[in-house]
Parts: structure tokens; C-alpha cells; sequence
């Protein structure tokens, strides 16, 4: 998968949003976008070039339905599954290499993962 930027996030086939942030504060920009938007969560598509547990988790929570990364972790996978998001990626790993998915391994709940996240990122 080749994207532009780190996230991408489409209407159909419309880039409605992207950021080139780093770790999750792509995520927490999509948020505030969203809270701005009259867009409806579950009708977008997010890329993303690396999705592991926290980032699914975070995804969820937005109430994202759709997602596409270039590498997904198992744990991500995992959550993914369990909340019925559709997902596919291009390339599956273990783990991803990042204190949060050792953190929120075993986490499935959006709402705590967001709290520890939002603490971790100082937001």
C-alpha cells in the first residue's frame, strides 16, 4: 500500500482528511476533525501506514468501520476483529515495535485505551 501521508481518511473515494503526524497524533487530529464535522464515522474509510493494538482501539472508539494499513499488528488485528471493523492490510506482524502495544496488549476496552493514550500524549 502507497500512501501519501501517514493517514488518510476517504468518503467513498474523497480524501476528506490526512495528516502526516507522528506515532498516534494522527488519530487524535482525526478526533478533533470529526468533532468539527457533520461526516458520519462509520460511512469513512481510514489508511493508515501502521495499525497495531492502540491505534485500532482508538479507531474503534471514533467508531470507525473501515480500515486499510500497510502494516497491521496480531494485536491490532485482534481488536479489530472483536469490534467487526472491516480491516486488510498489506503486511502482518507479531508486534509492532512501540511501548503502547506492549501497554495495551491486553486491552480491549476504547474507552480505557483512549485515557491511557490521551495521558501518554500529554493532550
Amino acid at each position: 500500500m502507497s500512501t501519501e501521508h501517514a493517514l488518510q481518511v476517504f468518503l467513498g473515494k474523497t480524501l476528506v482528511f490526512c495528516s502526516d503526524g507522528k506515532w498516534l497524533y494522527p488519530l487524535f487530529e482525526l478526533e478533533n476533525f470529526l468533532s468539527t464535522s457533520d461526516l458520519d464515522p462509520a460511512a469513512l474509510a481510514v489508511r493508515d501506514k501502521i495499525i497495531g493494538r492502540a491505534a485500532a482501539l482508538l479507531l474503534i472508539r471514533l467508531g470507525i468501520r473501515e480500515v486499510r494499513a500497510g502494516i497491521m499488528s496480531k494485536l491490532g488485528k485482534e481488536a479489530l476483529e472483536k469490534y467487526g471493523v472491516r480491516h486488510e492490510c498489506d503486511s502482518l506482524v507479531d508486534r509492532i515495535d512501540c511501548r503502547t502495544e506492549e501497554i495495551l496488549a491486553g486491552e480491549f476496552d476504547p474507552e480505557k485505551a483512549y485515557t491511557i493514550l490521551k495521558q501518554r500524549a500529554k493532550l
